[in-house]
């Protein structure tokens, strides 16, 4: 089956906008589905587009948190694997290390869209804000879909049908493990 870039566009846009806001699995899912098999040209393209729906939740949630944090942080308590207490951490790093903290803190786990509506409540810099998110959030994203590119020419022998199953082990893994130790 073709896929049609211009429905891949959409998707990934689509999902980096719902991720950004609330929903809670990363469009890291849909990009590294796409190393799997499509040229990289494509799956960079989709990074891109899964970007600019991610930068356009983070502006949503950075003003939310700006005009109504206190809304903003009951809302993202309501998402699974969120708490209070993640919320208070990713605080604690925006004010101790600034906008830097949005390379690490999504790096670990910890949702951008708690970065981005904290960012707001603390009236940390919007355009400073908006251009580490551009590096931030498009690093990890081309970072994740070249691993898997990787992992594909290590293993030439091994079937698509294999390159998927081990493609969805390691995701339904990696979200076992997140909703375990984050929302234990």
């Amino acid at each position: 089956m073709r896929l049609q870039p211009e429905r891949v566009s959409l998707a990934a846009f689509a999902w980096g906008l719902a991720e950004a806001t609330l929903f809670f699995i990363v469009p890291d899912v849909l990009l590294s589905g796409l190393a799997l098999k499509q040229p990289m040209r494509r799956v960079v393209h989709a990074c891109v587009w899964a970007l600019a729906g991610a930068l356009l939740g983070g502006v949503l949630m950075y003003f939310w948190g700006r005009f109504s944090p206190m809304t903003a942080l009951g809302v993202l308590r309501e998402i699974p694997a969120i708490d209070l207490a993640m919320c208070e951490e990713v605080t604690r790093q925006l004010r101790e290390d600034g906008l830097l903290a949005l390379f690490i803190g999504p790096l670990t786990g910890t949702p951008y869209k708690i970065y981005a509506a904290m960012a707001g409540a603390l009236a940390l810099n919007p355009l400073l804000f908006f251009a580490i998110s551009i590096a931030a959030r498009l690093l990890r994203f081309l970072v994740v879909a070249g691993m898997v590119r990787l992992i594909c020419r290590a293993l030439p022998r091994l079937s698509q049908g294999g390159r998927m199953g081990l493609w969805a082990a390691g995701w339904l893994g990696f979200y076992g493990w997140y909703f375990r130790h984050f929302a234990g």
